[in-house]
């Protein structure tokens, strides 16, 4: 079945169940035409190839905040014809949903997560439009609230989960979750949790690897002041594998957030924690999807991932199945005046993997972003990223660079465009993987 009828069918098992009368929430959408020029489209060491990139496509959002039905989603859908012949043309697609049907007022909701988009086939080859497939993952199931007091309360969920990769059928899984929360309101402000999970993984390539159950107990704290903010979970996972010896580790996952100024905000997040690629595509308790849409006029250029186009990056995860323990601290800071917009994000992560250890890695990187409005309609972009990657079992250094400019104007109320360039830089130690590329690109956008 092709990658794009898998992500429509499983959008529509989780619409399906959301009654009728629940759409009457806020739409948005963008439609773009894109015209990529690159001089190296598959990323080789010695052999470019210069090709045109046509890209017609539509961003869209919706949010619903009703009493019964509550949604927040942001997708975006393209088709890519390649001026060369050399490459098939393809259909590419994301999603990124939520949703909650309350079925019991206080007693009985019904939730939906679904998260598609586009990985490499290969993480250890170059991004060429051959090393592309669709990933999705969803989570659907039912949650059960109870009270004990007035400051106490309890919860029960119930979810399956589904991993499918169009390419790599070692990502592709069948899971069950089983999880029991109490939850306290200490003060306005403080909220503690007790939470016990357990998830059963059953593998449906029985080459991939072992099938197991994770077991996770973790205190859930969460701190929200007017300038200051803490997030932390703290406890312990257990894995057991089926035929593999297992894996207990303490785990971590907390993040602080300061807002120092009306314009100045920062964020610290460190996590010791085991995951796997699926688990790390979905969100984790309590988070919901970043901006999709805090304003739903918002100008369609800010809905496209990158700044320079007008639709889709391909990731950097490895498609499998196996568990790692991913150690990792992740910075941010912004800066948002009415004129100039500034975001720097350092990254640390070494991820060790349980069973098989070829993808064993250690990556620290930085981004940057910088937009400046020159008038009311014409903003200019600046960013830029580095990336250094060890694979430390394969003794493997990637160093990756990528920098860019982008100009921007919205002419009318519903028409804008954007012309771009970007330079990218790899120094490989693996033979043949090594490359530059020069991109430019422009794209005219209408937004509804």
């Amino acid at each position: 079945m092709p990658a794009y009828n898998r992500l429509a069918r499983a959008t529509m098992i989780a619409l399906v169940v959301v009654p009728g009368s629940a759409w009457a929430g806020d739409f948005a959408y963008s439609v773009f035409g894109s015209v990529e020029h690159s001089d190296n489209i598959a990323l080789s060491t010695d052999d470019p190839q210069s090709t045109n990139v046509y890209v017609p496509g539509v961003n869209f959002a919706y949010r619903q905040l009703g009493s019964t039905f509550q949604a927040n989603v942001l997708g975006t859908v393209e088709y890519l014809d390649y001026s060369n012949k050399n490459f098939d043309s393809q259909v590419l697609g994301t999603l990124g949903a939520q949703a909650n049907w309350t079925v019991i007022p206080q007693r009985l909701d019904f939730t939906i997560e679904d998260d598609a988009g586009v990985q490499p086939v290969d993480s250890l080859a170059s991004n060429s439009p051959e090393n592309q497939q669709q990933t999705n993952v969803i989570a659907l199931g039912p949650v059960l609230h109870f009270q004990f007091n007035e400051a106490t309360r309890g919860q029960a969920e119930l979810k399956y989960l589904n991993s499918y990769a169009s390419k790599v059928d070692d990502f592709d899984s069948s899971r069950g979750l089983g999880a029991f929360r109490v939850i306290r309101d200490v003060s306005p402000t403080t909220q503690v949790s007790l939470n016990v999970e357990s998830q059963r993984v059953d593998l449906k390539n029985n080459d991939a690897g072992p099938d197991y159950t994770r077991n996770e107990f973790y205190v859930h704290y969460v701190h929200t002041l007017r300038d200051f903010d803490v997030d932390a979970s703290l406890g312990w996972a257990y894995i057991d594998f089926t035929h593999a010896p297992s894996a207990s580790k303490p785990m971590a996952n907390v993040t602080l957030g300061w807002r120092a100024s009306v314009d100045n905000s920062f964020s610290l997040t460190g996590r010791y924690e085991f995951s796997d690629a699926a688990q790390d595509m979905l969100l984790q308790p309590g988070q919901t999807i970043v901006d999709s849409m805090t304003n739903v006029s918002a100008n369609p250029l800010d809905l496209i991932n990158d700044p320079t186009r007008g639709g889709i990056n391909t990731g950097t995860m490895v498609v499998d199945s196996d568990v790692y323990l991913d150690q990792s601290l992740e910075a941010t800071y912004s800066y948002r005046g009415d004129r100039l917009s500034v975001t720097v994000q350092p990254l640390y992560r070494k991820l060790s993997y349980l069973n098989d250890t070829t993808f064993n890695q250690k990556e620290k990187s930085g981004a940057v972003s910088i937009e400046y409005r020159l008038r009311p309609t014409y903003y200019l972009t600046a960013f830029g990223n580095y990336q250094h990657l060890d694979y430390t079992n394969i003794d493997r250094t990637d160093k990756t660079t990528r920098f860019g400019l982008a100009l921007s104007h919205e002419f009318t109320k519903h028409w804008s465009w954007r012309a771009a360039y970007t330079r990218q830089i790899r120094n490989s130690t693996a033979i043949q993987q090594s490359y530059h590329e020069n991109e430019i690109l422009f794209s005219m956008v209408y937004q509804r």
